[in-house]
């Protein structure tokens, strides 16, 4: 039996990972963290009649259940906090939180092989957008030209998003460097043509009704190719958080992206 916290539960995605936390049989939620909620249990809330999960204010209570792996999907101003304090003590965190610098992530994967505690963190856990990412990198190797766009609900706080990061970052590893568009291209409106990524453009879609889409669209002469992933429901990134909790325990460190657990 893996024991979990969820951190930011009362979000979008923290209630959907403490629904799945409770529904599976080998995990067992020993508390959730949310500095700003009044209530002290989760039997409480109206969503959980009869559910005794105590309600943590700070990370220092936490330590009193002794989870093995914190869950966190918060937001980036306190995420790389949270992370390093569930590494300092041994927890091993599943991170969904997107918007950590590299600065930040290099500093979490040093510490945790200092330590040996494994942890994922990861920009996107449907398993289609892994594979979505997977095989743009597999096209940008033939297809220099191409072009990201993301689109998200309108209340998220980090743009582009991590998974259009990610994936740019995974096509620059073998994609021919090379500037998009006409050299002598002007942008009548600043941001027109998208933020700059090693010469790729990547464009970032915020409306309300959205989950999260990607869309990687590649060029060439006389043909073109495109990707897309599409997550109707929050619940189609739990198959991938329920993956890292039961891997990261058996790892010594922190890794970046759920392919690395695939």
């Amino acid at each position: 039996m893996i024991k979990i916290l969820v951190a930011g539960f009362k979000g979008k995605m923290g209630a959907t990972a403490t629904k799945m936390v409770l529904e599976r049989e080998n995990f067992e939620l020993v508390g959730v963290l949310d500095p700003f909620e009044d209530k002290v249990n989760l039997n409480e809330i109206v969503d959980y009649p009869g559910i005794d999960i105590p309600i943590f204010k700070t990370k220092e209570d936490v330590l009193s259940v002794q989870p093995d792996v914190w869950i966190d999907f918060t937001i980036p101003a306190v995420a790389y906090e949270n992370t390093r304090f569930a590494i300092e003590h041994k927890i091993s965190p599943v991170v969904g939180t997107t918007g950590l610098t590299e600065d930040q992530l290099k500093k979490l994967t040093e510490r945790s092989q200092e330590l040996k505690v494994g942890g994922l963190i990861a920009p996107n856990f449907a398993v289609g957008a892994v594979l979505m990412m997977q095989f743009a990198q597999k096209a940008a190797e033939y297809f220099p030209d191409v072009e990201i766009i993301e689109l998200h609900h309108d209340n998220k706080l980090d743009a582009p998003s991590g998974t259009a990061l990610k994936t740019a970052e995974m096509m620059s590893e073998v994609r021919t460097a090379k500037k998009q568009g006409h050299l002598e291209e002007e942008e009548l409106i600043e941001g027109a043509r998208g933020a700059d990524f090693d010469g790729m453009k990547i464009h970032s879609v915020r409306l309300p009704g959205l989950i999260a889409h990607q869309q990687v669209q590649f060029g060439g002469v006389g043909e073109g190719l495109t990707i897309r992933h599409d997550s109707y429901d929050r619940s189609s990134f739990m198959t991938g958080v329920a993956l890292g909790c039961e891997k990261v325990v058996n790892l010594e460190k922190l890794v970046y992206g759920l392919e690395n657990l695939l």
